[in-house]
């Protein structure tokens, strides 16, 4: 038995015809790997969508206050000041305080207007931290007799803000305590990743096509016209994704829970406040399995569930079969009737072996596939038995 330390997350998914992440150029997102240029989605395209979508295993049902990515958070603050009897002007000059004394990026402050409230850079906020803000401003505007009285206040309060805001719980929202949050204000807490995304990669080389096409224009056809309302062309790729996460147990407990890292396993720990933590891997898992990243939706259709996952666990350093891939895969092999996707397992379960053999690193496995393929020391199991299994040794801090 060891400690599930680090949960590793390896997938398969197939995508055609789609545009899954776009460049500034509007093209497919590429990357250069081994000895072949493959197409990729980026780890930021990926996390987004797990973060906002809707559905049983939505991180939004997980009972955890989420939080709000945004340039005009101030904006929201000020609106809700106001919604609170305050009058406009000292909402104004309140959420002016915030920026100004370094809670906020202070990208609006040489702006006027709208704009003057809107930050450099999305800010992440946890909505139990805009709360606590919200009113906070609320109270000392209520005992404010001007504008500037209300900015000195703030600016002083603010001070003193810091433990306070800190000892809320769950306060910077999920979003931060599994990928992270880098500020650099004095007033609101930092927070290391528990989940890291990979930049995930067609494991054979890149597939892209021109899709030049024309839109109708109805009433021109009406009349007898066959010309259209526009020419128009994108790019769409196809192929075979392989993707990689890694879950930092101890790491999501300390954000979570407030638990030291060096003690989520303790003894002395009790089970319980292991939970919601094995809920989350467990809700994570399902997502990552489950929900498709992808522009232009409405004329590809890219959804698509993985068609092979591999879960590790254990309290080795984690590491990437990424290289499995370095060499792309053919996209036909003459030498055998194997489709990709049973040459791609086999790719990574070779991989595998040889990382056993060479470090013998003791992981547990369990896997979900379509194809009938075996992995080296792991056993087969559907997804709610693998969100399950994974929940399980979360909370009992052993596999």
């Amino acid at each position: 038995m060891s400690l599930p330390r680090f949960i590793q997350i390896h997938t398969l998914h197939t995508y055609p015809a789609a545009l899954l992440n776009r460049d500034d150029a509007g093209l497919a997102k590429r990357l250069p790997l081994g000895n072949a240029v493959r197409t990729r989605i980026s780890s930021q395209c990926l996390k987004r969508h797990w973060r906002v979508t809707e559905d049983q295993f939505s991180l939004a049902n997980l009972d955890v206050p989420m939080a709000v990515r945004s340039r005009s958070t101030l904006e929201l603050i000020s609106k809700r000041i106001q919604e609170n009897g305050i009058s406009a002007a000292l909402a104004q000059a309140a959420v002016e305080a915030l920026r100004d004394a370094g809670l906020l990026d202070k990208g609006g402050k040489d702006k006027k207007g709208e704009d003057a409230l809107k930050t450099g850079q999305a800010v992440l906020l946890g909505k139990p931290e805009i709360d606590y803000l919200v009113r906070r401003c609320t109270e000392l505007a209520q005992s404010s007799a001007d504008e500037k009285s209300l900015k000195a206040a703030i600016v002083g309060a603010l001070k003193n803000e810091k433990k306070n805001i800190e000892a809320i719980k769950h306060g910077s929202g999920l979003e931060s305590a599994l990928f992270g949050r880098m500020v650099t204000s004095d007033i609101l807490a930092s927070r290391e990743a528990s989940v890291s995304v990979a930049h995930a990669f067609t494991v054979h080389q890149a597939q892209v096509e021109s899709d030049y096409f024309t839109v109708v224009d109805d009433l021109m056809q009406e009349a007898g016209d066959l010309g259209s309302a526009g020419i128009f062309d994108t790019e769409l790729a196809s192929g075979l994704y392989y993707g990689y996460v890694v879950v930092d147990v101890p790491q999501l407990l300390e954000n979570l829970e407030g638990i030291d890292a060096k003690d989520c396993f303790y003894e002395g720990t009790p089970s319980e406040r292991r939970e919601l933590a094995g809920r989350v891997v467990q809700h994570l898992l399902h997502l990552i399995a489950t929900v498709s990243p992808g522009a232009k939706r409405g004329s590809t259709a890219p959804f698509d569930w993985a068609k092979f996952m591999l879960v590790e666990a254990g309290d080795w350093q984690p590491r990437s079969l990424a290289g499995a891939f370095h060499d792309a895969l053919p996209l036909e092999d003459k030498t055998s009737s194997d489709t990709i996707r049973q040459r791609a397992v086999a790719r990574m379960s070779q991989e595998l072996s040889a990382m056993d053999e060479a470090y013998g690193a003791p992981l547990a496995r369990r896997f979900l596939a379509l194809d009938a393929v075996d992995v080296p020391g792991a056993e087969r199991a559907n997804l709610a038995k693998l969100g399950e299994w994974a929940n399980e040794i979360v909370r009992q801090g052993a596999c």
